[in-house]
């Protein structure tokens, strides 16, 4: 079974575009909004609301799976023995291609390019249900992105002479369609010309962990992507080898790689599309030698937890373990439903007590979310930053989160320390600018 179709919600929970569900009855996408505005007015706090939710109004069996983005709802409805990890990759494709085409994806964007939106949407799911094109140097030739020119000619009538029409059914659409399957390589467009030849790799590691209430790192694993911004001439063939490629597993590529060459060379081949793609992603997989099969976490987290009634006292020291300088650190704590204040002091190791907003930090209590958050803008290597407060509860016993959540990013920086050796290009004569650029982030949840 496929994919029944696709709503967009804004965040009032009302539609703002939808697939044509011609082969349903009218009320069969209404029931699937409905069943999701229910279960996130249920919700006990944000974020809690299952990814697929089951409608059971309905003869046949169906779910809705859905995901945030802008604030906004991006629904596909499935039916049958549909998987719904076939609907949630939809979702993240088409998301990544709206980002493209606008930038910001938003309800403003959205209602501004209602047009283009919606051809999407017919390009990239067909009448049956199922992925169609979703290759962006494809989709560009087909739905023009949007620009000044593109919006003059989608104006003139296309009754007018000699001026083809950007509508659909006219000229200028009929000519895109054409020449984006003009090239004999799916993923690349025919007769492509910079003046400047450069293709750039960003190397981005995501950690995610567990860590007990002892301390002890129950999990850590690091899941890695190679993002990639070509911008090369005619049909260049390229590989990419890396000193320490054994420590990649379980990896997936980009339809570009020659899957033979790596499994007999472990390097990566390929002829780039043009523009921003994802190479290949995978999960580091520490060496064989190594004393502990978690990946260390670059921070540590002590907590003291007081709780008393009606509130409850704490003490926070967030200590870095890391010899990069880490950035844009948060760490989130839910208070219960039933929390309605916080007061807090901050400080870090030889500074004194800071203030809301100071080089230490900053907090907040959020009253909507029920959750206090910390921030700290940047945390040097083998620094300290404590955060003492209390809070407040309408109830006797208050009934907070028994876990944080921490997010941090680390520039210049690989977990798994790979490595590219060398990028060899064939097919063509000029000479490119090739750069490497690491990053990191993690998200850990720390139990107390």
């Amino acid at each position: 079974m496929a994919i029944d179709g696709l709503i967009i919600l804004d965040p009032a929970g009302r539609p703002i575009i939808q697939s044509s569900y011609t082969t349903y009855p009218a009320a069969y996408p209404l029931l699937h909004i409905e069943a999701l505005n229910n279960a996130l007015a249920k919700a006990p706090r944000e974020g809690s609301v299952d990814p697929v939710i089951y409608v059971g109004e309905l003869s046949c069996s169906s779910a809705c799976c859905h995901v945030e983005v802008g604030g906004m709802r991006f629904v596909a409805t499935i039916s049958g023995d549909a998987d719904p990890l076939i609907a949630f990759a939809f979702l993240d494709a088409f998301v990544e291609i709206l980002h493209d085409y606008f930038g910001v994806v938003s309800v403003a964007t959205l209602k501004d390019n209602f047009h283009i939106v919606y051809q999407l949407l017919e390009e990239t799911l067909d009448s049956s249900g199922h992925p169609l094109t979703t290759s962006l140097n494809a989709l560009s030739d087909i739905v023009l992105p949007p620009s000044l020119m593109s919006k003059l000619l989608a104006s003139v009538s296309p009754a007018t002479p000699g001026v083809p029409s950007g509508r659909p059914g006219g000229s200028f659409g009929s000519n895109g369609a054409s020449g984006a399957f003009a090239s004999p390589i799916p993923w690349r467009k025919a007769g492509v010309r910079h003046n400047h030849n450069e293709i750039l790799f960003d190397v981005v590691e995501d950690m995610r962990g567990i860590v007990g209430k002892n301390g002890t790192t129950l999990v850590s694993n690091v899941f890695g992507k190679i993002e990639s911004n070509a911008k090369l001439s005619g049909t260049p063939d390229l590989t990419l080898t890396f000193a320490n490629a054994n420590l990649m597993t379980d990896c997936a590529f980009h339809p570009c790689v020659r899957l033979q060459k790596w499994t007999r060379d472990n390097a990566l081949s390929f002829v780039p599309p043009e523009g921003r793609f994802v190479l290949a992603d995978y999960q580091y997989r520490p060496p064989q030698g190594a004393l502990i099969s978690n990946v260390p976490i670059p921070l540590s987290l002590k907590a003291n937890m007081d709780m008393g009634e009606f509130g409850g006292t704490f003490a926070l020291t967030l200590t870095s373990r890391s010899i990069k300088v880490m950035e844009n650190v948060e760490l989130k704590l839910y208070l219960g439903e039933d929390a309605t204040s916080a007061q807090c002091t901050l400080s870090s190791a030889g500074s004194g007590v800071g203030s809301v907003g100071s080089a230490d930090g900053s907090w907040a209590f959020d009253l909507r979310t029920k959750t206090l958050r910390w921030e700290i803008l940047n945390m040097r290597s083998s620094g300290s930053w404590i955060l003492r407060g209390s809070w407040t509860s309408k109830i006797k016993a208050p009934r907070p989160a028994h876990a944080f959540q921490i997010h941090f990013e680390i520039p210049s920086y690989s977990f798994s320390s790979l490595k590219v050796d060398q990028l060899r290009l064939s097919g063509e004569t000029y000479k490119m600018y090739k750069g490497v650029r690491m990053r990191s982030k993690g998200s850990i949840e720390w139990r107390w």
